[in-house]
């Protein structure tokens, strides 16, 4: 580092080969990264990159354990051109209020991680950070005066680095526009437009005049469905809608193309089609192989939680737990299918962990609705089984004799007491404090879709009152995260000693989105339990 910002009058060819010799110090020199753009803005941006490759790590084995790195995407303008009539073709509930969501909401959510996980880009400085002069330029990728955490790293900068690359740039502008439907002439236009535009465009689907020329892909803030970390591999994602394939592209391109990820690229998994997939009849759900991040959770070194829901189907669980079992990546694997409705979209809107030995739920998902025998429509009238809910355990020693849980709970508890080794009953917090109608209700508005950020202190949103009195019944602390980053940057809190807290964001046009902070997150390290 200190000999290439005391060398920036060297030639590039000297500057780019001893950034390859930092950045890959076990690598040919001659490695195809020699995209990289040596202007005078090498030094700011560029050590950045080298940075992060010299400490990258990727390693997740629990979902509690003290967060580390994770993978975000800060709003970008796309969330303010949805339009009513194509929401919820692209996953919106609603059109949401730009400004509102970055600075009176989304900016918290930053200003948090970064107290968590990269102390020294704010503590003492929040101050200027969010003075009027400053302009928000804290929060704006690609932006000069940007954050650039190496913790709280943000997607639309790493497409911006690899796009530097003019092969890559070529060949991701080709699959955009091939599956975006654009002319050859846009096609040629993009190829040549630079790396930090370009990225934007991907992204928001509008070019630097405010022109449209795709659609935005609003769901990229929700990082958790574009993969999930499983111990130091990266499962992608397999979407189950068109809103979500470029994506899910830009993905796949960054982490097998970024150099943020080289020494991983082996451990990144696919879902492959089935043989011959192209013959079944259509595009019906039944047929198809899709698997989404937030239907997917790490729950203890071994073991992993796949649900079937409106996304992912049975074929991409099956898919995933074939790949997962022959990479060696876990023991076993237990599918948790939950209805396919619209309300319970991911495993993970209906359920996380918050402790070792405690989970928030929705209780009819906890507890499969019971039918009365002596009920005379029961002889009228078939159960509805898509209401049900089950839980089969598959182990990688013997797939073909699964265990089955009499419902879910029982399943959370056997991994509190016998996978993480819980000392303490197993506790279970009920959305809307398992009251009618504010069960459903709140679990709607992402009551059960909570970030550890370490074991105990969790993410939620401030609307969702009933299961807040449910924590605080359990025994929690409650805490606007307003107050809580004062007293962090007053040094009244410290991040170290904080326990047992639900800290309750901002979420009046968040929760429009349907989706909470354990789908704004895709943690790629987090420390053992």
């Amino acid at each position: 580092m200190v000999f290439l910002m005391a060398s920036k009058h060297l030639t590039s060819d000297t500057r780019l080969t001893e950034y390859k010799r930092m950045s890959y110090p076990n690598s040919n020199l001659s490695s195809p990264f020699s995209y990289l753009i040596f202007s005078d803005s090498f030094v700011t941006t560029n050590l950045f990159m080298s940075e992060q490759n010299l400490n990258f790590k990727v390693n997740v084995n629990t979902e509690i354990g003290r967060l580390r790195k994770l993978l975000i995407h800060s709003p970008d303008s796309g969330l303010g051109k949805v339009v009513p009539s194509k929401a919820q073709d692209w996953l919106f509930e609603d059109i949401v209020h730009l400004d509102t969501i970055r600075k009176g909401e989304y900016d918290y959510y930053i200003k948090l991680l970064m107290y968590f996980l990269d102390p020294n880009k704010i503590k003492g400085k929040l101050a200027e950070i969010d003075s009027e002069e400053a302009n928000r330029n804290f929060y704006k990728p690609n932006h000069p005066e940007f954050h650039n955490s190496t913790a709280v790293i943000e997607i639309q900068n790493l497409l911006s680095e690899m796009l530097e690359d003019e092969s890559i740039r070529k060949k991701l502008v080709a699959a955009v526009c091939a599956i975006e439907g654009c002319t050859y002439k846009v096609q040629i236009e993009l190829t040549q437009t630079p790396a930090k535009e370009l990225a934007e465009i991907f992204i928001s689907g509008t070019l630097a005049n405010d022109t449209m020329i795709f659609a935005p892909i609003p769901n990229l803030i929700f990082t958790r469905d574009v993969g999930t970390t499983i111990n130091n591999h990266i499962l992608l994602n397999k979407p189950a809608k068109k809103a979500r394939v470029r994506e899910t592209l830009l993905m796949r391109y960054i982490f097998f193309n970024h150099p943020l990820f080289e020494g991983y690229r082996n451990n990144i998994l696919e879902i492959p089609d089935v043989t011959m997939h192209f013959l079944r009849p259509g595009d019906e759900p039944a047929f198809s192989t899709t698997l989404e991040g937030g239907d997917v959770m790490m729950v203890s070194p071994n073991h992993v939680l796949i649900g079937c829901s409106e996304r992912t189907s049975e074929h991409g669980a099956n898919e995933a737990i074939k790949l997962l079992f022959d990479q060696n990546v876990v023991e076993k694997v237990t599918v948790v299918k939950i209805p396919n409705k619209r309300d319970y979209m991911h495993l993970d809107t209906v359920f996380t962990q918050v402790k070792r030995n405690t989970w928030v739920i929705l209780n009819s998902i906890a507890h499969s609705p019971k039918y009365n025998p002596y009920e005379p429509i029961n002889f009228l009238k078939e159960p509805e089984k898509l209401e049900a809910t089950t839980a089969i355990q598959f182990t990688k020693a013997n797939p073909q004799e699964p265990k089955h849980f009499e419902h879910v709970e029982a399943l959370l508890n056997d991994i509190s007491q016998n996978d993480l080794k819980s000392t303490e009953p197993t506790k279970i917090i009920y959305s809307g404090n398992n009251t009618f109608p504010y069960d459903s209700r709140e679990q709607w508005t992402d009551s059960c879709n909570l970030l550890a950020i370490k074991e105990g202190v969790v993410l939620g949103y401030d609307r969702n009152d009933k299961t807040v009195e449910a924590f605080k019944a359990a025994g929690f602390d409650v805490v606007d995260v307003k107050d809580l980053i004062q007293d962090l940057e007053s040094g009244k809190v410290n991040t170290e000693t904080i326990t047992d807290t639900l800290i309750l964001m901002p979420s009046a046009e968040l929760s429009r989105a349907r989706g909470g902070f354990h789908c704004m997150s895709l943690p790629i390290l987090r420390d053992n339990l």
